[in-house]
């Protein structure tokens, strides 16, 4: 059952006019009923208010009052006609749909009236913008009472970015890949409503192995990787990082040039020195470490590094391994190489999860090389980061998984391996007992990945 309740309906008077209720009555209207307009609304305090026509507008066409329009220009120059001989009060709105009245400019012709005063058409070439106007009176004409740009209520925006080799992956994420050095270039920085941080891997160059003289009285000990430091992928998306990454947060970017630096793997040197040790690698404020290098001369300590190089051996002694995380960084960017054994077992170069083994005399071993750490940052799992393996004498495989070098099991020369180019492995370690100098492997060169959400 309908039931209408009302307070008071005046007779209509001659002319035209029907008042319902007493000044300061209120009429509640329920949810679901409609009021149609079939006359001129007036007396409701609203002035300079449109009602928005939502099919986009293309090309050019006649406005009418109390209407506004989304217009795009993506495909040239339109004019929107103002409506011929206005009545005060009356109001057009415009909005740029596409960004595109910068480049196709929106004309609108005055149709008879001023416009702002002028008896001049208006071009309007701010991109992005909303314009409503108001007729006022014969002398101003139209007059803007209101405008404002996108850009004041804000959406989600995405980093955008340029250099080094770039892949999309799972959707939504780029890849920035630098296999040598160049430069991330940050077009638009994004907000945090859309994305406005980085996750990276840096990894620098891994240090060399260490070098035996010919003369057989020493082995050389295997090179650290590279320091290993890697965030936690928060950023970017669900993907599998290494244990190093751990808890590391994403890094914030700015719309400006980054330049990238990429650490070489060190080349083996005899006698042995600090130039065993790789070149660091650099991403903004990300430093890793160069890989210590390997030993073969007295003394025979390895260098400390991003990870330490192994502890040679030199008869009748041997010597400790490096220092790895050297500087010191949390959480830490690698690890420790292993000591050398006498008479003629060299310590592995330490890795980025795990440190380098020592050798062993009891059943003589070569020290193999510290584990790298794996991580899926360009959605495909890759192993990196691994140390070098000392030399001799058991064949056992010895280079540190993720691109070490293994170092020689022969005493009839030859030289340590290399570590693997781009993975910041560290070189294997040179035998003893050849009749010349027996270099150890070159350290892998380093690499920097950088990625982001750009949608």
């Amino acid at each position: 059952m309908s039931e209408i309740k009302v307070n008071k309906i005046s007779p209509r008077a001659a002319c035209g006019t029907t008042t319902l209720g007493d000044s300061g009555d209120t009429f509640t209207i329920p949810a679901g009923v409609s009021i149609t307009n079939n006359g001129t609304a007036s007396g409701f305090g609203a002035t300079g208010a449109a009602s928005w026509n939502t099919t986009v507008k293309t090309g050019d066409f006649t406005a009418t009052a109390g209407e506004g329009y989304f217009v795009n220009t993506t495909s040239g120059a339109i004019t929107v006609t103002l409506p011929a001989s206005p009545s005060a009060g009356a109001v057009v709105a415009i909005k740029d749909y596409a960004d595109t009245f910068d480049t196709n400019n929106l004309t609108l012709a005055r149709n008879g009236s001023n416009i702002g005063g002028a008896a001049e058409n208006s071009i309007i070439n701010t991109e992005g913008i909303a314009v409503t106007l108001v007729y006022v009176d014969a002398t101003k004409g139209w007059l803007v009472t209101d405008s404002g740009l996108q850009s004041e209520a804000p959406g989600p925006s995405f980093i955008t970015a340029t250099g080094g080799t770039v892949t999309t992956v799972c959707t939504n994420f780029k890849v920035h890949t630098f296999t040598g050095p160049g430069t991330f270039t940050v077009n638009c920085a994004g907000n945090s409503a859309g994305s406005n941080t980085v996750d990276y891997l840096v990894i620098a160059g891994g240090g060399a192995g260490g070098a035996a003289g010919g003369h057989g009285a020493t082995v050389g000990s295997g090179g650290g990787a590279g320091g290993y430091r890697e965030s936690s992928g928060a950023a970017s998306g669900c993907y599998t990082r290494s244990p190093v990454g751990a808890g590391v947060s994403a890094l914030s970017v700015a719309a400006q040039s980054y330049p990238i630096t990429i650490g070489a793997g060190a080349t083996s040197t005899f006698p042995c020195n600090a130039s065993n040790t790789g070149s660091n690698s650099i991403f903004s404020t990300i430093t890793s470490a160069g890989g210590g290098g390997g030993v073969g001369t007295s003394p025979a300590c390895g260098f400390n590094g991003g990870s330490g190089g192994g502890g040679g051996a030199v008869i009748p002694s041997a010597g400790t391994g490096g220092a790895g995380n050297t500087p010191p960084v949390s959480p830490p960017q690698g690890n420790n190489g292993g000591n050398g054994q006498a008479p003629k077992q060299g310590g592995g170069g330490g890795g980025a999860t795990t440190a380098g083994t020592p050798g062993s005399s009891s059943n003589p071993v070569r020290g193999k090389g510290g584990s790298g750490g794996t991580s899926c940052i360009t959605s495909s799992p890759v192993a990196r980061g691994g140390g070098g393996g000392g030399a001799n004498t058991n064949s056992a495989p010895n280079a540190g998984p993720g691109g070490g070098g293994a170092g020689p099991s022969s005493s009839s020369g030859g030289t340590g391996g290399n570590g693997t180019v781009n993975t910041g492995g560290g070189g294997g370690g040179g035998p003893h007992g050849a009749p010349t100098d027996a270099n150890g492997g070159v350290g892998g060169s380093g690499i920097v990945i950088i990625r982001y959400r750009f949608q």
